[in-house]
This record gives C-alpha cells, sequence and structure tokens, in this order.
C-alpha cells in the first residue's frame, strides 16, 4: 500500500472512530426527539447536547449556565450560578482506546505505519476541534484544549499500546537502551510491574463481580427508580446508555470500596465498608444498588485485595527465581521487589480512581467518587505488605513440598 492510500485510510479511520463514540448519543437523542419530543424541540440543540457527551466521555471539562427556568425547576440553589462537569463518562473513552489498540496492531508491521498513526492521531484532533468549535454555546461550554487534545490522546495511547513489538527506529532504539541494564535488574523490574499490576487488576475484577452482585440484589430499587423517574421507554433506553457510559467508572468505585476508603455521591457524603452516610442523590437507577445505611462490613472487605496482593506475590516467585540466579539469596529481593511493587500498585489504583471522579453537578455534587491520593495510598501500604509476604511464602511453600517428597 503506497503512503497516499495509508494516510487516506488512516483518516477514514479517525472519521470513524469519532463517528463511533458521538453516534451512539446522537443517534438516540435523534430518536427521541422524533418520537418522544414530536419534533417539537431543536434538533441541532440535542445534537450539541449529543457531542457534549461524547467529550465528556473523554474527561472534557465542561462549564454548564442553566436557564432560570430550569434551575427553578430543580430546587437547587447553587445550580443558579455556572458549575463545570469534570466527571468523565468512561465507556467513551474505553472505546476511542480500544479503536486504537485495533489500528496500532493493524499496522504494527506495514511498511508506512509511522504515517498512518500521525495521519489517525492527527485527524481525531482535528475532528475534536472542529466538533468543540460547533457546539460550543453559553448554556455548555466544553474547555477548547481539552476538547481540542484528550479524544486524540486517549486514541494516541490506544494506538501505542496496539504497536508494541513494532520494528520502528526509536522502539528499537529502547529496546537496545532496555538491554544495557543488567539482566537481574531487568528481570526484578519486570516482577515489580507484573505483581503491581497484576495485584490491581484482579480487585478491579472483584469489583466488577461485586458491581454485578449488587445490580443483582438491588434489583428492585433500580426498577423502583426507573419507575419514578418516568421517562418513558426512549427516556429509560437514553438513560440505560447514559449508565452503561459511567459503568466502568461505577466498578472504580466499588474496587475503592474494596481498597477500603470508598467513594463519594456528593460533599461531605461516604460510602465505605465503615458506613454510608449519604444527603439527596440524583434519581439515577443504578444508585438502587448502593449498600444500605446500616450495612458495614468493617475491615473485612480489605480481604480482597490482601489475597490479590498475597497470591500476586506468590504467582511469580519461581520468575523472580528464575531471575536471580542460585548465587543470590532471594529474601532481600524479595522484600525489595514487593515493596516496589506496591508502589506500582498504588500508582495505577490512584491513577484508575482519578479517572472515575470528578464534579457531576452544582453545589454537594462538586465531589463524585473516590480520592485519588487516599485510594492509592491505601493500595500501596496493601500491596508493599502482602506482596513481600506472598513473593517469601512462595518459597515456604516449595520447601514443604521438597520435605514431603523426602519423607515419602
Amino acid at each position: 500500500m503506497t503512503r497516499r492510500a495509508t494516510a487516506f485510510f488512516s483518516a477514514l479511520e479517525a472519521l470513524l472512530v469519532v463517528a463511533a463514540g458521538a453516534g451512539v448519543p446522537l443517534t438516540v437523542l435523534t430518536v427521541m426527539w422524533a418520537v418522544q419530543f414530536e419534533f417539537q424541540v431543536d434538533l441541532i440543540d440535542l445534537w450539541k447536547a449529543g457531542a457534549i457527551i461524547w467529550m465528556l466521555g473523554h474527561g472534557v471539562a465542561v462549564t454548564v449556565q442553566l436557564d432560570a427556568e430550569t434551575v427553578a425547576g430543580l430546587g437547587i440553589e447553587a445550580a443558579g450560578d455556572p458549575f463545570t462537569i469534570t466527571l468523565a463518562l468512561t465507556g467513551f473513552l474505553l472505546i476511542t482506546a480500544l479503536l486504537g489498540v485495533r489500528l496500532g496492531r493493524r499496522l504494527r508491521e506495514h511498511p508506512h505505519r509511522i504515517i498512518g498513526e500521525l495521519v489517525a492521531v492527527t485527524g481525531v484532533v482535528a475532528l475534536s476541534a472542529l466538533i468543540q468549535w460547533l457546539v460550543a454555546n453559553p448554556g455548555a461550554t466544553p474547555d477548547p484544549v481539552q476538547a481540542t487534545l484528550f479524544p486524540g490522546l486517549v486514541y494516541g495511547l490506544g494506538l501505542a499500546i496496539g504497536s508494541i513489538g513494532a520494528t520502528n527506529p526509536a522502539r528499537v532504539r529502547l529496546r537496545e537502551l532496555w538491554g544495557l541494564i543488567p539482566v537481574a535488574v531487568r528481570g526484578v523490574a519486570e516482577v515489580v510491574v507484573r505483581a503491581g499490576v497484576a495485584s490491581v487488576a484482579t480487585v478491579v475484577a472483584a469489583g466488577a463481580l461485586v458491581t454485578t452482585l449488587a445490580l443483582f440484589l438491588g434489583f428492585t430499587d433500580v426498577i423502583a427508580l426507573y419507575q419514578g423517574v418516568q421517562s418513558g421507554v426512549l427516556g429509560g433506553i437514553a438513560l440505560t446508555l447514559a449508565q452503561l457510559a459511567l459503568l466502568p467508572s461505577i466498578v472504580i468505585w466499588t474496587t475503592s470500596y474494596l481498597v477500603g476508603p470508598g467513594f463519594a455521591l456528593g460533599a461531605g457524603s461516604s460510602v465505605s465498608p465503615l458506613g454510608v452516610s449519604l444527603g439527596p442523590v440524583p434519581a439515577i437507577p443504578v444508585l438502587g444498588a448502593l449498600p444500605a445505611p446500616d450495612f458495614a462490613p468493617g475491615f473485612l472487605v480489605l480481604l480482597v485485595p490482601v489475597i490479590a496482593s498475597f497470591v500476586a506475590g506468590v504467582m511469580l516467585r519461581e520468575r523472580l527465581l528464575d531471575v536471580l540466579g542460585p548465587d543470590r539469596r532471594p529474601e532481600g529481593w524479595a522484600a525489595l521487589a514487593g515493596v516496589l511493587a506496591g508502589v506500582v500498585a498504588g500508582a495505577v489504583m490512584a491513577a484508575l480512581a482519578f479517572l472515575a471522579s470528578g464534579a457531576a453537578g452544582p453545589g454537594r455534587l462538586a465531589v463524585v467518587g473516590p480520592d485519588p491520593l487516599e485510594v492509592g495510598l491505601w493500595m500501596l501500604v496493601i500491596a508493599a505488605i502482602t506482596i513481600p509476604l506472598g513473593l517469601l511464602a512462595g518459597g515456604a511453600k516449595q520447601v514443604v513440598a521438597e520435605r514431603l517428597a523426602a519423607s515419602r
């Protein structure tokens, strides 16, 4: 394929990426305009709202100024002042990143890969800038810099992940520099990263499972909230899609609950293992799955990150021994690697909590989600204690097995 063809298809890919993300809210709102609103509202305003929803999905801050009629209907005193929404609908972000991974893999061995990647990312940035310029209005104003760059940055990150293993000079040079580091140091670094990431991934998987279980057990309350909203069939579909877009963030909220600090649904509120303290919250059906105020399992839930980190240490014990070789005693290295893995786990958990937190509205709704620093510190402490124990316990398990074999 020639350079021009590569550039053309990469530009088309960028168009499809933006269309795939922004097209979901635009399609739903268009159908609602025709069926539920019976053509009585301005379609352009609905399209602008759909585009802003897509931008919110990539973490773009949107400043909102409600009109007097809407403020009176809400009954929230602070709603009359301009407020900023920063809580990302991370489902859109995930879609964009995965599409970037897909293109990165397709271009991995392509002769004009760099051109393709540059055109694709530039195309997403250019389309994002155009959308931002078209939808900006006094009622809802996206941050122009964030609206232009954030979708392209997310897509570019996905491209970088998907193209790992490619043979461009920059990556080859990085691998050469990595190869200059002593083998033992490189091996320990790999164990550190794998243990930290594996422990967080296991806790997030547990968070997804607990979220599913909570939705199942709170099904009655969820349905009651749907009925209370009285949004109609199409409105219910739109509300469900919005909640699906927020679902990755909700999983991280549950994960923060399992780690210990929990999360907030408004300033002064708390949903944690020590109890639930809530003020007024929006009538969003998925919130019917929240634990009851008297449900306080305490630090029993910490068994989840403790076990996850411990198992990660046990599973990577053999890898650490292979790296160190027979001439080095593993105890000190296990302690060092475990503590560093705890730092990695804390950083990854803090980053996830940051993506899942932000402002969702005026007044007390300016604080929604987990505190990234607090959640990261809790995960760091738990992992820095239990991963070294897992690395050391793997050796104890091996000694016991050897003694049992000898006794036979």
